[in-house]
């Protein structure tokens, strides 16, 4: 089974529409999983929010979904509903997803600030053997002997003083291999994952 996965879309809804194009047609996924930031500087937050609605993806609310306000009520209603974490099962294996870290959408996990150790102990915890993240807008696959631990990086496009990856993934199951996207290269090449 192949699972996409986006997260920190920040209202650029083209490129939101150049994922799903590329996840539908080129990669042929079975299921879309966002982990959050719909919302948030970008020029087409209204539509984006519309998409991930009707398209019935599952996803986590970002931080940026908290604060967010000025949307049509279906929208607003949306974002207000959105959970802080997520789970669900594909080919029998347990995900679960959140937006910074499990229970809190405002920290995120870094590379270079956990621990192996750390994430074995949050996997088990969490009965999960995938986890996806956001919010840092670094791109991140963490095999351990629990599971795995992923964060497809950032999906907007348009100038800002945040820095994006531009990135989106995919997630093999059962066997939990993960491929790397850029939407500014080629969907048929996959790039190297920190």
């Amino acid at each position: 089974m192949k699972i996409g996965i986006i997260a920190d879309i920040h209202g650029d809804y083209a490129a939101l529409q150049t994922a799903l194009e590329r996840l539908d047609t080129v990669h042929q996924v079975d299921q879309i999983l966002c982990a959050g930031d719909l919302v948030g500087r970008g020029p087409e937050q209204e539509k984006v929010v519309e998409i991930i609605r009707k398209r019935n993806i599952p996803t986590v609310k970002g931080n940026h979904d908290s604060w967010a306000y000025g949307f049509s009520q279906e929208n607003a209603d949306f974002l207000e509903d959105l959970p802080i974490n997520w789970q669900g099962e594909y080919s029998g294996v347990k995900v679960f997803m959140c937006h910074g870290k499990p229970g809190n959408n405002i920290w995120g996990l870094y590379r270079d600030h956990v621990s192996n150790t750390l994430l074995n102990m949050m996997l088990g915890s969490l009965e999960a053997s995938v986890l996806i993240v956001g919010h840092t807008h670094v791109p991140m696959f963490i095999k351990v002997a629990n599971g795995v631990v992923i964060n497809p990086g950032s999906l907007y496009t348009f100038d800002s003083m945040r820095v994006t990856s531009h990135t989106y993934g995919v997630l093999y199951l059962p066997d939990l291999k993960f491929e790397l996207f850029d939407l500014m290269t080629s969907p048929t090449e996959p790039v190297p994952t920190p």
